[in-house]
């Protein structure tokens, strides 16, 4: 049996399986949670958040938001993905348009270390593309390799528990977790005193209370502070000019 045809046989396993129906469900479900919220509020033309525009990412926000239409814009574009997902028939669709979407807010979320998104995510971004896979058998004729034969048959519902899955999405959870809040020495964090309160665990105290105060009170751009406390570090000083 070739890899092709193991892994055909797997995915029909998969999707004939009720508890990964259910979890197909819960994942269209969160998501489109995630969604419809926000994109309410870009259509009624609020602030989307109450931090600080000194802070990186309220800063963007805070431009996002006087953007005029392009801000209504990505609040349709989020509710109409919302709300794709929450029909059974255009979920698929749904799923391809929450993916660009949510692709861009993880970037931004690591690009200025946002604690707000930093582990959701990359979470949103995972489940997006577990529900594209999901419809593989429908995805698959619009992917540019050679489709194949058909991957699924009208099957009974299979109501034995996928352990090895849900064990496994576990596991990417953890490790995810653990990953995301280590692999940076330092964050903007939200507030000033959030951002203080990492200095005492920080190689140089002084420089990462100087990083807090160029972020949350100079409003200086990210990457300068950010370089500055490097700086700091190389040369055992403390100078952010």
């Amino acid at each position: 049996m070739n890899i092709s045809s193991e892994i055909g046989r797997v995915y029909r396993q998969l999707k004939e399986n009720r508890w990964m129906l259910y979890f197909t469900v819960f994942c269209r479900i969160a998501l489109a949670a995630g969604f419809l919220p926000s994109g309410f509020v870009k259509i009624m033309g609020e602030r989307f958040t109450s931090l600080s525009v000194n802070h990186p990412m309220g800063n963007y926000l805070e431009a996002l938001h006087h953007t005029g239409y392009y801000y209504t814009f990505i609040g349709v574009l989020q509710m109409t993905a919302a709300v794709l997902l929450l029909i059974p028939r255009t979920a698929l669709l749904g799923a391809v348009l929450y993916f660009p979407v949510i692709l861009n807010i993880c970037i931004l979320s690591f690009a200025v270390r946002f604690d707000g998104s930093l582990l959701t995510a990359p979470m949103m971004v995972l489940a997006n593309l577990y529900l594209l896979c999901w419809d593989y058998d429908r995805l698959r004729f619009i992917l540019p390799f050679k489709a194949g034969s058909d991957t699924t048959t009208k099957k009974v519902l299979s109501n034995k528990f996928p352990t090895v899955f849900f064990g496994s999405v576990f596991l990417t959870m953890v490790v995810l977790g653990v990953t995301v809040y280590n692999v940076y020495e330092l964050r903007p964090r939200n507030t000033p005193g959030e951002c203080d309160s990492q200095c005492k665990d920080s190689r140089n105290p002084e420089a990462c209370r100087q990083f807090c105060d160029c972020i949350h009170q100079q409003g200086q751009p990210f990457n300068k502070c950010l370089d500055a406390y490097n700086s700091s570090i190389e040369k055992g000083t403390v100078r952010l000019k």
